[in-house]
């Protein structure tokens, strides 16, 4: 008896010694079986037994054999309310609901989630980045004078800056503010997208932090041409990165990406209220990072914050 499992082939023979009266200690002698395999078989369905219709039902439930699917209504739920409000990473729910990344994949995959590719960072790809095409000036002082305490992470208080445009010619953008250690993100509106608009910004954000603003790291587009005055009235350093270089700014290109999943090239940033900026901050600062070993950047700015 070195099988408990019974073929098809056996369920013929126990059908035809059902026809022929023969025991239950018979048929399971004859076949090799246990006598209790043999009594759970011939009842395995109600009435006459029959092989066809029992190796039917035996298919059937070895399909349902196997791990369960443990996507709940409420999980479910909370996965598309982070990734498509939130605007989450499925790597950071992952961690938080403590399961494999590549199991919502799946579940993306098999339709079991309202979730599609444009819901996803990048709509689930890289994309190559356009060149530069809004006026740049070249004088400043430069990243490789930067104090070593800026590019290591290790101090907080050192942040980048850039401008997300909303793709029309005039209008309203956004500044946006990256703290290189706890990767928290503040995000400004400017009234406009010229060096007056980004100044007021810059002092604005320098009043809100004080000396937890050390510097500044930027690029060389013309929204940061009057770097001079910002030194003179705040006292913070600017320091600009090499021309074409994004990744010396990578924690605010990052952080870019991700908020134009909320405001989406081409969308006027004045149809966003102040409400719903707030909301965007509170999003971008309160999930999860891998980088952070998954704890959230207004989480680390706190707890090095300068009083």
């Amino acid at each position: 008896m070195g099988t408990t499992i019974l073929s098809f082939e056996d369920r013929i023979v126990i059908e035809t010694l059902r026809h022929e009266k023969r025991s239950l200690r018979y048929i399971a002698d004859y076949l090799g079986f246990s006598k209790t395999t043999i009594f759970n078989e011939i009842h395995r369905l109600k009435g006459e037994y029959h092989a066809t219709s029992a190796q039917a039902d035996h298919e059937t439930k070895l399909s349902y054999r196997g791990r369960k699917c443990s996507l709940t209504v409420n999980l479910k739920r909370l996965i598309e309310e982070k990734i498509k409000v939130q605007k989450w990473s499925i790597e950071q729910v992952a961690h938080v609901v403590m399961i494999a990344y590549k199991t919502i994949y799946n579940w993306v995959d098999q339709g079991l989630l309202e979730i599609s590719l444009t819901d996803l960072p990048d709509h689930g790809i890289r994309r190559k980045r356009a060149k530069e095409t809004r006026g740049t000036f070249s004088h400043g002082r430069s990243i490789e004078d930067r104090p070593a305490e800026a590019s290591d992470r290790n101090i907080a208080g050192h942040f980048e800056a850039d401008t997300v445009l909303s793709g029309k010619r005039k209008g309203q953008a956004v500044a946006t503010f990256v703290e290189r250690k706890s990767r928290l993100t503040i995000v400004k509106r400017l009234d406009g997208r010229d060096s007056t608009s980004m100044t007021k910004a810059i002092l604005e954000l320098a009043n809100q932090l004080g000396t937890n603003l050390k510097t500044l790291t930027v690029d060389h587009g013309k929204e940061f041409a009057n770097y001079q005055s910002i030194e003179k009235n705040t006292g913070v350093p600017l320091y600009f990165a090499h021309a074409y270089s994004p990744h010396e700014r990578g924690s605010n290109e990052n952080r870019n990406r991700v908020l134009r999943r909320f405001i989406p090239k081409g969308q006027p940033i004045e149809e966003i209220s102040d409400d719903e900026l707030i909301q965007i901050n509170w999003y971008l600062n309160s999930r999860p990072l891998k980088c952070l070993n998954w704890r959230t950047p207004i989480e680390i700015f706190l707890l090095n914050l300068r009083h």
